[in-house]
C-alpha cells in the first residue's frame, strides 16, 4: 500500500451513522471475493453450488488471507433464473439445497436417486444446466411427502417467526403452480386481486403444497444459517446482495399491490454503456404507501436476512435517491429512452434517500454497502459518505474524465468503498482488456453521428480498424491519433465536437494509460498475461478504499487464462442472453483450495495490509 495514513480516516467510521454496525464487524481493511453460488461446484454438489460448498469458500478465503465472501441475490427466481428479478424479496433459492444435509430426514433411501440426478447433471461443464431445479424439487416433493408428518418444533417455529412474508409467500407459489407458473395479474380476478374468501377456499383445498413451501424454506434456513456459523467459526464475513427492487410476477407485489406504481416499469436512462438506457420491468415502490404502514416491509426483510449475512450490498444504491421510471405503454424497442426520474422534484431527492437509509440502518446490525455505479446524482456521494456506507469503485472506470483521462491514483478512491477491477455485470479482467479497453459502443457512437446527421455506415471505415473490432465495441484505426483528427474527418464545428472528443480521449489511448497506470515497461501487450493481471490485483488491493472484493472469476485467471474471454462472464446486462447467470469456475472448490495460486493471492493481500 501506499504511503497514506488512513488508519484515522477509517477510525471515523466509528462516529457515522452506521458507528454500531461497524464496531460490530470491526475497523479493518479487508480482501474478500465476489462469487454467485450457481458458479461454485464440490464433489458432493448436485447439478449446481449448494448450501454447504460455501463452508469450503470459507476455507479457501482462510488460506488466502480474505475475509469477506460476497454473494449474489439468494432469492427464489422460480424458473425465470435472474437473481435480480426474484419472485420474492425474502424467500430463498431451494435450487441450491443440499439432499444430502437435509435436516431432519433420512436421507439413505433416496441415495440412488440422488446419485442418478448427480450423474444426469455433471458440473464442471462451464455452464449450468437450469433443469437441476425441477428435478430438484420433484425429488424433494418426494422426500416432503414421505416424511410430512414428521413436523420437528424447529420448523413450527420458523413458521410462526416469519408469518409477516411466509404466509403470502406460499399461497403465492401453490396459485402460481395450480395455473401453470402463470403470472399472478394473468389469474382469475378474486384470486389476482385477493379477495379473503377465496384465498381462504384455494388455501383449505391446498395445504399441503403450501406446507411443501414452507418445508422448503426451513430447509434452506437450516442449511444457510449453519454456512453463516461456520463462517463466524474461521472470521469470515459473509456480504449478502439485497435487489433494491423485485420482480413484476412476485409474491410482494400480488401480496402489497399498494406499495407498488404498477403501471411503470424501473431502468436507467441512456449512458455511455446503454445507448437506449435500460428498462428492467420490475415496478417502482410507492414509498409513501410503505411508509404509511411504518416500514414494516422493508424493516422485516432486513431482520429476515440478518440470519444469513453479515453484510449487505444496496444494488441500486441510487434508487433511493430517485428511480428512473418508464410508462408500460412506451414500446419495449425504445428500452429506457422515455422516462423520468421519481420523485421527479430534485430537489427533495436527498431527503427522500436519508429517510430510507435511516430505516434500513436503524433496524438492523448488518453493514449496507452501496452498489453506487451508472448516473449518480451528487446528493448519493454526500448521504453515503455522511452515513458511513461503503460505495463501489471500480478500477476501470475509475479515471480524471473530462480532464486527462488518465487512470486514478490508489489514493484518490473513496476511503469508504469498496474497490474491485470487475462487477457481475461487467466483462472479467481479462475480457475487458482484450476486447474493450481503449474501445467505445458502437450503438452509443451510432446514436451521436445520427443526432449530428453524420453517416455512420461511411465514417465508421474511416475512423475504426473493423477487423479489430467486434462484440459491439468500435476500436480506433492507429492513425486517429489526435482530436484535430478526428474533427478533420467528421467536419463538424467545434461547439458540436465535444461529445466525439469525449469519447475519443476516454478511449483511444486507454489500454497505454492503463499499462502505464501499472508501472510496467514499454507498450501495451494486446493478449493479457499473467503478469498483467497479478499487476491489476496488487493495484486494486493497494488502493485506500477498506475493502476490496474481486470477482472469484478474476481471482482464477491467475491460474488459467481464458481462451473465450468475452463469454466467461456473469451477465450480459439488458440482454436476455441464454449465457447469463450460468458460468460455472473452472475447478472445483476442493481444487480451488489446492491451487498454487493461493500463496500469491495470499502475499497480494498481505502486502496490501488486507485480511
Amino acid at each position: 500500500m501506499e504511503n497514506l495514513d488512513t488508519s484515522k480516516f477509517y477510525q471515523s467510521f466509528l462516529s457515522k451513522k452506521t458507528g454500531k454496525q461497524w464496531k460490530r464487524i470491526g475497523i479493518d481493511r479487508r480482501s474478500g471475493v465476489a462469487a454467485p453460488l450457481f458458479s461454485l461446484w464440490s464433489k458432493s454438489s448436485v447439478g449446481i453450488g449448494e448450501f454447504p460448498d460455501l463452508k469450503l469458500l470459507v476455507d479457501w478465503c482462510s488460506l488466502t488471507g480474505m475475509s469477506i465472501i460476497q454473494l449474489l441475490p439468494m432469492n427464489d427466481v422460480g424458473f425465470d433464473f435472474r437473481p435480480y428479478d426474484a419472485q420474492s424479496t425474502f424467500a430463498l433459492e431451494p435450487m441450491y439445497l443440499s439432499l444430502e444435509n437435509l435436516s431432519g430426514i433420512d436421507i439413505k433411501p433416496y441415495q440412488t436417486k440422488i446419485s442418478a440426478l448427480r450423474e444426469h447433471f455433471p458440473t464442471g461443464a462451464g455452464r449450468v444446466n437450469n433443469g437441476i431445479k425441477k428435478e430438484k424439487l420433484n425429488l424433494l416433493w418426494q422426500i416432503f411427502r414421505g416424511n410430512r408428518h414428521r413436523t420437528p418444533k424447529s420448523f413450527e417455529d420458523f413458521v410462526e417467526t416469519n408469518a409477516f412474508w411466509l404466509e403470502n409467500y406460499v399461497l403465492f407459489k401453490a396459485i402460481k403452480e395450480k395455473n401453470d407458473l402463470t403470472g399472478w395479474f394473468t389469474w382469475e380476478e378474486r384470486l389476482k386481486r385477493r379477495d379473503p374468501e377465496a384465498l381462504k377456499i384455494f388455501a383449505a383445498k391446498n395445504r399441503e403444497i403450501m406446507k411443501f413451501h414452507q418445508w422448503l424454506q426451513w430447509q434452506i434456513y437450516e442449511q444457510f444459517s449453519d454456512v453463516k456459523k461456520y463462517a463466524e467459526s474461521r472470521d469470515v464475513l459473509l456480504m449478502g446482495d439485497l435487489p433494491f427492487l423485485v420482480s413484476r410476477d412476485s409474491a410482494d407485489v400480488w401480496s402489497h399491490q399498494d406499495y407498488f406504481k404498477l403501471e411503470l416499469s424501473s431502468g436507467a436512462p441512456p449512458d455511455m454503456y446503454f445507448a437506449k438506457g435500460q428498462r428492467w420491468g420490475m415496478p417502482p415502490y410507492h414509498w409513501e404507501h410503505i411508509e404509511s404502514d411504518g416500514f414494516e416491509y422493508l424493516v422485516e426483510r432486513l431482520q429476515f436476512a440478518e440470519n444469513f449475512y453479515d453484510l449487505y450490498r444496496i444494488d441500486h444504491v441510487i434508487g433511493v435517491f430517485r428511480l428512473w421510471t418508464i410508462p408500460l405503454s412506451e414500446p419495449l424497442e425504445n428500452h429506457g429512452l422515455n422516462g423520468c426520474f421519481d420523485p421527479s422534484d430534485e430537489g427533495v431527492w436527498e431527503a427522500h434517500g436519508r429517510k430510507l437509509l435511516s430505516v434500513m440502518i436503524e433496524n438492523t446490525k448488518m453493514l449496507p454497502c452501496g452498489e453506487d455505479l451508472g448516473i449518480v446524482p451528487a446528493c448519493s456521494y454526500r448521504v453515503l459518505e455522511d452515513y458511513g456506507i461503503p460505495g463501489m469503485e471500480v478500477q476501470r472506470w475509475m479515471k480524471d474524465w473530462g480532464q486527462s483521462y488518465d487512470f486514478k491514483d490508489v489514493n484518490s478512491f473513496r476511503m469508504n468503498s469498496i474497490s474491485c477491477v470487475s462487477t457481475h455485470d461487467t466483462s472479467s479482467l481479462q475480457g475487458w482488456w482484450e476486447y474493450e479497453a481503449g474501445t467505445i459502443d458502437e450503438v452509443l457512437f451510432q446514436r451521436k453521428c445520427a443526432s449530428r446527421g453524420i453517416s455512420f455506415e461511411t465514417i465508421k471505415y474511416l475512423l475504426f480498424d473493423l477487423k479489430k473490432s467486434g462484440h459491439g465495441r468500435l476500436r480506433w484505426k492507429k492513425k486517429i491519433d489526435a482530436v484535430s483528427v478526428l474533427t478533420e474527418i467528421l467536419d463538424l464545428p467545434q461547439d458540436q465536437m465535444w461529445e466525439f472528443s469525449d469519447l475519443y480521449l476516454s478511449s483511444y489511448s486507454e489500454k497505454r494509460k492503463f499499462w502505464r497506470y501499472l508501472g510496467l515497461p514499454g507498450e501495451p501487450h494486446e493478449e493479457c498475461t499473467g503478469e498483467f493481471l497479478t499487476k491489476t490485483l496488487e493495484k486494486v488491493s493497494q488502493t485506500v478504499s477498506i475493502f476490496c472484493i474481486n470477482l472469484l472469476q478474476d481471482w482464477l485467471l491467475l491460474e488459467k487464462l481464458e481462451k473465450d474471454a468475452w463469454n466467461f462472464r456473469i451477465n450480459f446486462p439488458g440482454t436476455l442472453d441464454p449465457k447469463n447467470w450460468t458460468i460455472a469456475v473452472p475447478f472445483s472448490l476442493e481444487e480451488i483450495k489446492q491451487l498454487a495460486i493461493n500463496d500469491k493471492i495470499r502475499l497480494i493481500n498481505q502486502q496490501a495490509g488486507r485480511r
